[in-house]
């Protein structure tokens, strides 16, 4: 999966489209993201004890990964992910639009 953790992503499909949000967690079995105020769900908890009171909770659904997109930090556009090779060896992501490198290096 070329989006990574703590990346800023826009949603360009669903319920939920034009919201942008950082990716808390990455499933990579499902190829599903975790975005913070995106696609958020309620769940009803039945009460456990004092310190965790039930009631209607609000959390982040996993979304399909194949429905967001990368916002590049550099040039602020939702954006493709590329790569490349340095001359050290390492694989970098590269933004499509404007060709400058994407932070967390991949090996």
């Amino acid at each position: 999966m070329k989006i990574i953790k703590q990346d800023n992503i826009l949603v360009v499909k669903g319920k939920d489209r034009g919201k942008t949000g950082k990716v808390e967690r990455v499933i990579l079995e499902k190829n599903k993201l975790v975005v913070t105020g995106v696609n958020v769900a309620k769940r009803h908890e039945k009460p456990r004890s004092k310190a965790k009171p039930g009631g209607v909770v609000d959390f982040p659904a996993p979304l399909k990964a194949e429905n967001v997109m990368l916002i590049c930090p550099s040039c602020d556009k939702a954006t493709r992910i590329g790569y490349k090779r340095l001359e050290s060896g390492k694989r970098v992501r590269i933004c499509k639009k404007c060709s400058n490198t994407i932070a967390g290096i991949k090996k």
